[in-house]
């Protein structure tokens, strides 16, 4: 390139490599999502998330021992400091569950004295606190919008059975149990993401991990990011049944509205996240019985194919499944940041294990130098 060239402007990162991760990877052979080498598909099938949650922090499924100390630990720092709940409690019910996220990491944050210590075992400790009572904000505040009043946790119950329970009062059947394990873990972690760059962006600055997420959780807040499986139910309540998916859809692209739950920048040949997360839909459509939403599924997933020839991402199936389960749809992306915080903390941790400030250039477009007289 010569010296008075443009450089070329790769608008949104696309294609750019800016780092190296061992946390996650796409294997190109067979489309599949790795954590630290393991296909995720393999992992919801297998793993608990807190097995999980280990292995995208250490590089390792943890024995025996390690899982029970992880569990211990988690299950001690689950319930809310009341200035946490306050917090929360002032918050208008019209802001956005994920503002309300936002806000309680940043108070979880400064309730920690250690809030000001990177060091790995520091950071280590935070992300299994965050990991612990991320639930508790999610949970309280869909209970809170409904004019119901906070569960507290309880210890003898696992990840997924407290998270529920603290939500709806009970534990559901084990269907509708190991169908929200397997979201958590297909949702945990994606490599460098929106959410997850700007976290390590953050991390590179020298400031803290708290930080790092309270942005991180802005970011996942977008429709083009985390939003997006709240948009996939607020589409399915546009179109209300299966036989007017194809005209909706026509509709929607000619007013050039981008239908959200389909396609991704990582994956070419369809999201393989997408079949374990269907069957789990499949699985609680039947334990349900309410087949007409996944015939709205279908048949909005064909004409997008006819149309567009493009297959859905994670936010499709996942946004039903949320659905089923009695969550309400604004609740969608806490829950996509309830799981991914285990994703966002390892990078963290990564970037600064060998970090660099991360600064990238920009071409200037605006008015040549000028002068005020």
């Amino acid at each position: 390139m010569s010296e008075n060239a443009t450089p070329e402007i790769h608008k949104g990162l696309a294609g750019v490599v800016v780092d190296t991760t061992a946390i996650s990877s796409v294997n190109p052979e067979t489309n599949s999502l790795l954590y630290r080498g393991y296909p995720v598909q393999e992992l919801a099938a297998n793993c608990s998330f807190a097995q999980v949650a280990y292995l995208l922090w250490h590089g390792e499924l943890p024995t025996d021992v390690e899982l029970a100390d992880l569990e211990e630990q988690e299950r001690v720092q689950r319930a809310l400091a009341d200035n946490v709940r306050r917090v929360i409690d002032d918050l208008p019910t019209s802001a956005h569950p994920m503002d309300v996220l936002r806000t309680a990491v940043s108070v979880i944050g400064a309730n920690d004295p250690a809030a000001e210590d990177s060091s790995p075992e520091a950071n280590l400790d935070k992300a299994v606190r965050l990991f612990a009572k991320l639930p508790a904000v999610v949970a309280y505040d869909q209970r809170r919008r409904r004019g119901e009043q906070l569960i507290e946790p309880r210890d003898d119950l696992n990840y997924a059975e407290n998270f529920l329970y603290m939500t709806f009062g009970e534990v559901p059947d084990d269907v509708v149990v190991d169908a929200f394990r397997v979201s958590l873990v297909l949702y945990a972690e994606h490599s460098f993401n929106a959410s997850t760059f700007t976290a390590r962006v953050i991390a590179s600055t020298l400031s803290d991990l708290y930080s790092a997420v309270t942005g991180a959780v802005g970011a996942l807040k977008g429709p083009l990011h985390g939003g997006a499986n709240e948009a996939v139910m607020h589409a399915f309540d546009e179109i209300g049944s299966a036989d007017k998916a194809a005209a909706w859809l026509d509709d929607a692209l000619a007013a050039k509205r981008k239908i959200m739950g389909f396609g991704h920048r990582v994956y070419k040949n369809g999201d393989s996240r997408v079949p374990t997360m269907k069957a789990a839909l499949d699985t609680l459509v039947e334990h349900y019985d309410r087949p007409e939403l996944l015939e709205l599924y279908t048949a909005l997933e064909g004409a997008m194919a006819e149309r567009k020839n493009i297959k859905p991402n994670l936010d499709y199936p996942s946004g039903p499944v949320y659905n089923l389960m009695g969550f309400d749809t604004e609740t969608f992306t806490p829950l996509f940041a309830a799981a991914r915080i285990t994703g966002w903390t390892a990078h963290i941790m990564e970037q600064l294990a060998s970090n660099s400030l991360i600064r990238p250039l920009s071409v200037y477009n605006g008015p040549e130098e000028r002068h005020l007289s």
